[in-house]
């Protein structure tokens, strides 16, 4: 492998955890200390840029027998943002922009570039950071699969797989109370993992925020499923649908991130169905456990293919760029447009297509 003069780069990871951020952190650890480069490892996403005194370089030894593990050796957080940062949990705080305080310290620890790994909101504090100077590649994570320009990101197979798995369960326990069991997935506004996960797993509704739904549509199709003889059904919920005639659940607005907190769609599904068709509900939110455990080998794949193309175009000087899957390729593509707007499911997509056709229920 040709090496490149000595060059000394930073990663961190940023937003939400989701399994594979291990297997990126690894990739591009190892890639760049082939190239005979010097990693330093951000601790807490662009929060870490604000403390130097956390950064240290990262090992061989740091990211040993770390390829499968969950969670973020580099830690993470939701609040990082060095143009609305916030010291503390007071809501009352003003947000201040310490973004020239990021690029000064990224200038005294004598970085060449950075590596953000993260989602639609850490990529955009990527791209602004980039305007401001900062040498940097963004690689898309999120359970969410909401990225434009890749056709996946790591750790939505995953959380796939874990909702699937939990929709697998309840069947049976669904089928012996006889009972309506509605199943709360992550995703925000786009419904990649309820789509996903209630086809994979043989759900009878899914509501997805793409395709509001008609409580009518909802019930008559609860109805169908016992008057046909199956006394039960499987309802997969994305926390970011909403019905027809109302709007979306948010439990919490942070106004210094301008963030909303959804969830509740789950319970309110449940309550509802059972007060108009008297069928008993239940529901169940899957929550965290989304975003926990060992990456998936295609998450662990995606997750080394996206840390090594980083390292490339470092080496390439070809800043400003995401990686991105374009099976069966790794390309990148201008950070500018990876965080222009979020991918949302098409209604006409094959897999709705193909779900309607099995009869499975959007409530439209």
């Amino acid at each position: 492998m040709p090496k490149n003069s000595k060059l000394k780069i930073g990663v961190l990871t940023g937003g939400g955890d989701a399994p594979g951020l291990n297997a990126v952190i690894r990739a591009v650890v190892k890639c760049a200390l082939n190239r005979g480069w010097e990693v330093m490892g951000i601790k807490d996403g662009f929060e870490g840029l604000l403390d130097p005194s956390s950064i240290k370089q990262i090992t061989p030894g740091d990211v040993s027998g770390i390829l499968n593990m969950g969670g973020t050796i580099l830690g993470t957080t939701n609040r990082g943002n060095p143009f609305q940062h916030k010291a503390g949990s007071d809501k009352k705080e003003s947000a201040k922009d310490l973004s020239d305080l990021v690029v000064e310290n990224f200038k005294k620890l004598g970085l060449d570039a950075l590596v953000a790994i993260g989602g639609d909101g850490s990529l955009t504090i990527a791209k602004k950071l980039y305007d401001k100077g900062i040498p940097i590649i963004g690689v898309p994570k999120t359970i969410d699969n909401d990225l434009k320009e890749t056709v996946i990101t790591f750790g939505f197979d995953t959380a796939v797989s874990t909702a699937t798995d939990a929709i697998d369960k309840l069947h049976s326990t669904a089928q012996s109370h006889k009972r309506v069991m509605v199943v709360e997935v992550m995703g925000r506004y786009c419904g990649w993992i309820a789509l996903n996960s209630g086809i994979a797993g043989g759900a009878d509704i899914i509501l997805i925020p793409e395709i509001p739904f008609d409580w009518d549509k909802v019930c008559q199709k609860v109805e169908k499923r016992y008057k046909s003889g199956k006394n039960f059904c499987i309802v997969v919920a994305a926390e970011g649908a909403k019905p027809a005639s109302g709007e979306r659940l948010v439990k919490e607005h942070k106004t210094a991130t301008h963030v909303e907190v959804l969830g509740g769609i789950g319970e309110f599904v449940a309550a509802e169905i059972q007060k108009r068709t008297g069928r008993e509900a239940r529901a169940m939110v899957l929550g965290h456990l989304q975003r926990g455990g060992n990456p998936t080998t295609f998450d662990r794949l995606t997750s080394t293919r996206f840390g090594a193309a980083a390292v490339r175009l470092i080496a390439e000087k070809k800043f400003g760029q995401m990686v991105s899957l374009s099976p069966p390729n790794v390309v990148s593509v201008p950070l500018e447009k990876a965080v222009a707007g979020l991918k949302t499911v098409p209604p006409d997509s094959d897999s709705i297509l193909s779900a309607r056709e099995l009869g499975i229920s959007f409530g439209d």
